[in-house]
């Protein structure tokens, strides 16, 4: 997508160098940062300067790229496997993450010439980044034929372009919505406590033109009364029976908008599906920093940027990233290859009707 008239992935590679848009910083500032090593490539993925499933998995395949061309000869095995748990241990809920690594270990695990390997393995990484953004190319023109002129969606978190490498998952539909010319309008939930709504999504809409207003997390149950007409959102991974991880408050939402009869859509690929977990309650969720909840971050009036505790010193405070929920609240799952119903049949048979999974690190 383009910013200030020119065009950005959210993470990609130069030179050896990963490149990623620092999320951290925005909608405040907009800034490149490099990562020179799968170490500090990890350390940006666990930080959150990169977020978003397919964003992470295409920032890990790069991670991998830069563990080959470090290692040598005598210790490549060794090497190799311990970035590959480094950057596996980054974020355990997101599903790309390990799709993204096991696609590019694919290649390094049959061939035995490191001088081939270090050949093939940034084709194989890059070739992997181009897939995850034309899937979620696709994701938003399926999605798209959802959406009618004067609709107003509701959406949670950010799964826009800068959660994935281009496009992104529940904002593609958007977008390609808003270049047909259809008149549509989005309450971003705010998305406690880093504010990924209030922070990229609604700074992600204000660059494409999308008109939206950001409302405090508390209060989608007040605008679904008063006429949402579906809600959209990302995943993190998603087990065969079709229940959904996502950022923690996502399951709220689909409780409310099932008792307003509001359509619950959610927009992933086929590298956030996770076969192995036969329910959500097999998807691992991960536990984040109490400082999370307990301090705020921001620009002040006069231009510093700073962090504020907004609760007791003496206090504690939980901070699950994710929940599940369960396929039931689901209306449809959008994917590139078309709009599935959330249950066992339709995921097995998404994968069996395209043979093998277009991201060949998914397992059945």
């Amino acid at each position: 997508m383009k910013v200030k008239n020119k065009h950005y992935r959210t993470v990609w590679m130069e030179k050896g160098v990963v490149k990623l848009i620092n999320q951290t910083l925005i909608p405040h500032k907009f800034e490149i940062k490099t990562s020179a090593n799968y170490q500090e490539t990890a350390k940006a993925i666990k930080d959150m300067i990169v977020r978003g499933a397919p964003a992470i998995g295409a920032a890990a395949a790069y991670g991998i790229v830069q563990a080959v061309n470090a290692a040598n000869s005598s210790n490549f095995g060794e090497y190799i496997k311990q970035a590959e748990i480094c950057l596996k241990n980054t974020r355990p809920t997101a599903k790309d993450l390990f799709t993204a690594i096991d696609y590019v270990m694919e290649v390094i695990k049959d061939e035995t010439s490191l001088e081939k390997i270090k050949s093939i393995v940034f084709n194989r990484a890059e070739e992997y980044a181009n897939k995850s953004a034309d899937a979620c190319k696709k994701i938003g023109e399926y999605g798209a034929e959802l959406i009618k002129d004067g609709d107003i969606i509701e959406t949670h978190c950010n799964a826009g372009w800068l959660a994935c490498v281009d496009w992104g998952t529940a904002l593609s539909p958007i977008y390609h919505a808003k270049q047909q010319g259809k008149q549509i309008f989005v309450y971003v939930d705010e998305t406690r406590p880093r504010c990924q709504g209030s922070n990229l999504t609604a700074w992600e809409l204000a660059e494409e033109g999308v008109p939206h207003r950001v409302i405090p997390d508390n209060a989608g149950a007040y605008y679904m009364s008063k006429g949402v007409s579906m809600m959209m959102v990302g995943a993190d991974r998603i087990a065969a029976n079709g229940d959904v991880a996502n950022k923690i408050g996502t399951y709220e939402k689909a409780i409310v908008a099932k008792e307003f009869g509001i359509p619950f859509y959610v927009a992933a690929p086929m590298s956030t599906f996770d076969l192995s977990c036969l329910s959500g309650k097999d998807i691992p969720i991960e536990e984040r920093s109490e400082d999370e909840v307990a301090y705020v971050h921001g620009w002040s009036d006069n231009g510093n940027f700073s962090r504020v505790r907004i609760m007791p010193v003496k206090s504690r405070a939980c901070n699950p990233s994710f929940d599940v929920t369960p396929s039931k609240y689901i209306a449809g799952i959008i994917t590139e290859k078309g709009i599935i119903k959330p249950d066992n049949e339709s995921i097995l048979n998404l994968f069996a009707v395209n043979n093998v999974a277009e991201f060949e690190g998914v397992k059945k």
